[in-house]
């Protein structure tokens, strides 16, 4: 297979969307940067970040094809799979917080728009806020809107996770009960879980094919949740988390 190329806001993007497209993981890829990509001055004059990508070459003569009659429906879910992996990496989070109704949701709102418009000005971002609050579940959903929002979502999400972490601890050293904070731009967090989705299925089919196991490259605790819960219905592949943070990565593989 020739090269095709790839584009992203960033390299490791245009390299996701070639991991999505070729159905292989980002280590079984062989690439070359075209052009690194730039945010641009307030937006003005960005350019996208563009690859050429092909798979690397793998021997299939001796792969045989999948037989069903060979697997066994395998109904137990994988023990590192946790309902409860989310963004938050909190803890400190005391028992006595958490299902607890907020007494005062419109001082914290308050507070946090303060808290952000002080902290995107030190960063010279310009940055518009909008919070919603959920009160069933005690959820803040802030969203945020400008023309460098590229910066503030950094490499795979990073950036975005680590000002999430930071607001929530803000957020919650007022608050008599524990409120889960979520953060977003453009759509973000929906267009990952998107590429996420694909990216496990593609594996999937790429393990049942050459029943050999994949390793994805290292994820937050809520991206691989989401390879987790994509696959966990599978009959024939399960998966399993490896190494520790910061490095942890999903290993999806044949069942018995």
């Amino acid at each position: 297979m020739g090269y095709s190329e790839f584009r992203g806001k960033t390299v490791e993007e245009a390299l996701t969307a070639a991991s999505v497209e070729l159905g292989v993981a980002s280590s079984d890829i062989d690439y070359e940067v075209i052009e690194k990509g730039s945010s641009g001055f307030l937006g003005i004059g960005a350019k996208q970040a563009v690859i050429r990508a092909k798979k690397k070459e793998e021997e299939v003569a001796a792969v045989p094809p999948v037989n069903k009659d060979n697997y066994k429906e395998d109904s137990e879910k994988d023990n590192d799979f946790n309902e409860n992996e989310s963004f938050d990496t909190e803890s400190d989070i005391t028992e006595e917080k958490v299902n607890k109704v907020v007494e005062n949701k419109d001082e914290l709102i308050k507070n946090t728009y303060a808290y952000l418009d002080e902290l995107f000005k030190a960063m010279k971002i310009e940055t518009k806020v909008t919070i919603d609050f959920e009160d069933h579940n005690n959820s803040m959903n802030i969203n945020l809107e400008g023309p460098e929002m590229g910066i503030l979502i950094g490499k795979r999400g990073q950036t975005l996770d680590s000002l999430q972490y930071l607001i929530s601890l803000f957020v919650n050293k007022d608050s008599n009960a524990y409120v889960r904070v979520k953060l977003d731009t453009e759509n973000y967090r929906a267009r990952r879980k998107e590429t996420l989705e694909h990216l496990a299925k593609n594996l999937a089919y790429k393990v049942k094919r050459t029943r050999r196991s994949v390793t994805l490259e290292p994820m937050n605790p809520y991206e691989r949740r989401i390879i987790h819960s994509t696959l966990q219905n599978d009959k024939y592949v399960a998966t399993r988390s490896e190494g520790e943070e910061p490095y942890r990565k999903v290993v999806i593989y044949l069942k018995k």
